[in-house]
């Protein structure tokens, strides 16, 4: 009988632990469109999220970003560019402007969010979460800041504005998320 308690014990102790430790699923954005983005309809998807400037010395980003997209979406990979005025004034436009600059000068179609603060007090929910659970040290400090998430919604690493897309320690990081089918 004590064993059985113990378990039981052990079995609500773990439920309630998963239920206070939220995942990226938990997050909702609104797309540049202007419609709800709950990240929960990436469930199962790896998913990279960048925060992303028009007018930065890394807009380049964009080709790659893009790149990395066309390469990785058909074995479940999202990229998710996250607008952001915070570093430098550099995303200065409206969603609409945002959207036809990505889509003239960089031909981007993956999904993107509407503009949000990516730093401080009002940071998105998602950044704060994203600093709480990998440290200070991972969030983002200037524009096309990476954050990769798991299958499980986990977020399993990051990558500093400096790390290209297509680097092959962002690529094996992706590849080894692929490879994780069904968990």
């Amino acid at each position: 009988m004590f064993a059985r308690l113990i378990v039981v014990f052990i079995t609500l102790t773990s439920c309630s632990v998963s239920a206070e430790n939220p995942s990226a699923y938990d997050y909702d954005f609104t797309s540049i469109e202007g419609e709800p983005l709950p990240l929960s309809v990436y469930r199962g998807k790896v998913v990279m999220i960048v925060n992303t400037a028009s007018f930065c010395g890394f807009t380049k980003q964009y080709r790659e970003l893009q790149n990395v997209w066309e390469n990785f979406r058909e074995q479940g990979l999202v990229v998710l560019g996250v607008p952001s005025n915070d570093f430098g004034n550099q995303e200065p436009g409206n969603e609409a402007e945002i959207k036809n600059f990505c889509e003239l000068n960089y031909g981007i179609n993956f999904p993107m969010t509407a503009k949000v603060h990516v730093k401080g007090a009002n940071a998105h929910p998602f950044y704060k979460w994203a600093e709480q659970e990998k440290g200070v040290l991972a969030k983002p400090r200037w524009n096309f800041h990476k954050y990769l998430v798991g299958r499980d919604g986990r977020l399993v690493d990051w990558f500093a504005t400096t790390t290209k897309p297509t680097a092959t320690k962002v690529t094996r990081a992706i590849e080894m998320q692929l490879a994780r089918v069904g968990q």
